[in-house]
């Protein structure tokens, strides 16, 4: 299963993560992973082109984590919640059309 965790801050996305494989078909085959994985990293890439104070990032085999950096200024918060927040829609409706394969947990403080 691939699982995904969101967390936010002050009603504030503030970092993601996605690990493992989904299980839905081979490794190399797999669309639900494929999905979840085009997803994630594009907004990632969305984060790094749009933003001067570039996030915080691991990509490795498997796994995918970002966390955004401290003292964004307004106009670069505002630009990376929508990043963002279209990410988790786009992972929560793959959760509804996979269900079994994808888990995305929202974490709020």
């Amino acid at each position: 299963m691939v699982e995904v965790l969101i967390s936010y801050e002050e009603h504030k996305i503030v970092s993601f993560a996605v690990k493992g494989h989904s299980g839905f078909a081979p490794e190399g085959t797999d669309i639900c992973c494929a999905g979840v994985s085009a997803i994630a990293q594009t907004a990632l890439l969305g984060l790094i082109k749009h933003l001067q104070r570039k996030p915080f990032y691991q990509v490795e085999k498997g796994v995918l984590q970002c966390k955004l950096a401290p003292l964004m200024d307004k106009d670069e918060e505002q630009t990376a919640q929508i990043i963002l927040s279209t990410m988790e829609a786009g992972l929560l409706s793959m959760q509804e059309a996979y269900k079994g394969f994808i888990k995305v947990d929202i974490r709020r403080c």
